[in-house]
């Protein structure tokens, strides 16, 4: 396992990022729920610390654990579909690198005999573990949830930058949210 993290923090593969490859992961074999994302962003890429943003702060409310549980590789599994910041967008970040998924996912999941619960965030993660499973968007596809229980937990992506979304579907938080805690701590313990 050491060797395999050793691997991915020493990826070249995408030399040529704009801010150069800085892969973001964090496992261990104890892990017992793994979140997969989209791709870390540039504060994530200064610091090296996996949702070190507000987008962070929201989820670990979300999931109800505090920061020192969500950053212990033992009990959360952190794995982006693309481990490395890939660079600026129009309204943000372009999407993760496709190289990285099939590159390293499988690999690490092997190394994850715990795993109890593996959380899909926003439409990248989702549509990789999914695929002919979604719904026919975003929403429906988080409000279908329980469909993919035990193994796969769905949430949209926690940016503040979905705040509207939030508000048009406050059923998300009403209903959606204290499942999400009831899985995670079953899950955690």
């Amino acid at each position: 396992m050491k060797e395999l993290l050793t691997q991915i923090q020493k990826c070249t593969f995408c030399k040529n990022l704009p801010l150069g490859p800085r892969p973001i992961v964090s496992f261990t074999k104890k892990s017992k729920v793994l979140v997969i994302w989209q791709a870390p962003g540039t504060k994530v890429h200064k610091t090296g610390i996996p949702w070190d943003d507000p987008s962070g702060k929201r989820l670990r409310e979300w999931l109800w654990i505090s920061s020192e549980t969500f950053y212990n590789p033992n009990k959360i599994a952190l794995m982006p579909m693309g481990f490395c910041y890939p660079w600026k967008w129009k309204t943000g970040d372009l999407p993760p690198r496709k190289e990285c998924a099939p590159l390293w996912h499988k690999k690490v999941l092997d190394t994850l005999p715990n795993i109890e619960m593996i959380i899909l965030i926003w439409q990248y993660a989702q549509k990789y573990y999914l695929q002919d499973k979604l719904e026919r968007n975003l929403t429906e596809t988080v409000k279908s949830f329980e469909a993919y229980l035990p193994e796969y937990f769905v949430l949209p992506h926690p940016s503040p930058r979905n705040n509207i979304w939030m508000k048009r579907n406050d059923w998300f938080e009403k209903d959606v949210i204290p499942e999400l805690q009831k899985h995670i701590k079953k899950a955690l313990l």
